[in-house]
């Protein structure tokens, strides 16, 4: 009896030995895991790559659109560039008669690869020739954007942002939302040092013989903040 005792004393000794044995294991392989997937901080380059955002990313995080980059619409390469130097003292609001409002984010993303086509391809330009677009889906889509001269207004294009709007809007206005982000979006140029805080809006017809950016969007615009008479 006393012999059965002790052999079932070893055998449970030896169980909780092993479950004890099996417990350490995954908690160091826990924290080997966890180790791996930190950053080296002594390797600044790879940190900063992974966690840093910028304040401008930030703000464009806490708006009700989002800012579509050339390479998410897969925008071609530009021949060359100018250098912008901002803040920009106009905005120049454009519309694009061709291709129409486009309404979800696959269809102004092809929008945004004809036009950069057209212009570059049937004029001879660099590059797309608007700074940034507003899709009819509700976001923002960069152009030559903030850093870069454009090509849509002439005796503007070094001193302004082109902001074109998608679509036809000579009898008809922008559906509401694309004229809600297309304000905020200048209002986030402002705050985010792009665009001067006593800048002046023109429609594209002001600096230039053409109806662009639509007799209906035209009228609109003339009732926003900083629109003058040219």
């Amino acid at each position: 009896m006393m012999l059965l005792l002790l052999v079932l004393l070893l055998v449970g000794n030896m169980t909780m030995f092993t479950s004890l044995l099996y417990t350490a294991f995954i908690y160091v392989a826990i924290e080997l895991c966890v180790a791996a997937a930190i950053p080296d901080n002594n390797n600044d380059t790879a940190f900063t790559t992974e966690t840093t955002i910028t304040s401008e990313q930030i703000l464009v995080y806490t708006r009700d659109w989002r800012l579509i980059t050339r390479a998410e619409w897969a925008a071609r390469i530009p021949t060359s560039i100018s250098n912008f130097t901002g803040p920009a003292p106009y905005v120049i609001l454009h519309h694009s008669y061709q291709p129409g409002v486009c309404r979800t984010l696959d269809a102004c993303k092809a929008a945004m690869r004809s036009m950069q086509n057209y212009h570059m391809d049937g004029h001879g330009w660099t590059d797309i020739g608007y700074s940034f677009a507003v899709g009819g889906d509700g976001n923002v889509y960069e152009g030559r954007g903030y850093e870069v001269v454009g090509a849509h207004a002439p005796n503007y294009n070094s001193r302004s942002i082109g902001l074109l709007l998608i679509g036809n809007f000579m009898d008809e206005l922008p559906p509401a939302p694309m004229l809600d982000v297309a304000q905020d979006f200048i209002k986030y140029s402002v705050e985010s040092g792009h665009l001067r805080k006593d800048y002046i809006l023109h429609g594209h017809r002001q600096v230039r013989s053409t109806e662009c950016p639509g007799n209906a969007l035209y009228a609109e615009i003339t009732m926003w903040p900083h629109w003058q008479k040219s």
